[in-house]
């Protein structure tokens, strides 16, 4: 397993495609699976830039990872996202269930990501919504970066910023070092 992390448009839904497409990978898309699973109050809370809390989360990827043969490898994007979701997925690593290899970080600024977002033109990509996600990560996933470097799980950090190749070849070469 391979856990994609960063600000809400830094790419990772680009990078975890391109990163399935070339390794053969099962990709697990939280935006996506969440945008599909939610209803109601859940989707208001996360039109508004809201996140679901860590059991509603954990109980979905739960019954998504369980629908993925034991021997097949999974990109996670964007899970987990706080130090409970983290040590959820430390558990069931512990337990076997799962092989945890690496944490890949895209690191890129709120400006960058901004220009990104507006062009996609979700109906979440508002400016409210989207300072609140950018608030939300700093707060939640920030600090989860470094508990999971300290807890043996190694995140590299991968410059976002630059072209969609580059960013994909440097990903690419730190897999190759694991």
């Amino acid at each position: 397993m391979i856990l994609l992390m960063g600000i809400a448009g830094s790419g990772k839904g680009t990078q975890g495609k391109m990163l399935a497409d070339q390794n053969k990978m099962h990709l697990i898309s939280m935006g996506d699976v969440l945008r599909m699973y939610v209803t109601g109050v859940q989707r208001e809370r996360m039109l508004a830039g809201g996140l679901l809390d860590d059991h509603e989360i954990i109980a979905i990827v739960g019954n998504v990872l369980a629908q993925i043969p034991d021997d097949e490898e999974v990109i996670l994007d964007g899970f987990p996202r706080t130090i409970k979701q983290a040590e959820w997925l430390i558990d069931q690593v512990k337990a076997g269930k799962f092989s945890l290899k690496l944490g890949l970080h895209l690191v890129a600024s709120r400006s960058a990501v901004k220009q990104r977002l507006l062009k996609r033109g979700r109906l979440d990509d508002t400016e409210s919504a989207m300072e609140a996600r950018f608030d939300e990560y700093e707060r939640s996933t920030m600090p989860l970066i470094n508990w999971l470097n300290n807890n043996g799980v190694k995140v590299v950090n991968i410059d976002a910023e630059r072209p969609v190749e580059i960013v994909n070849k440097d990903i690419t070469n730190n897999l190759k070092l694991e």
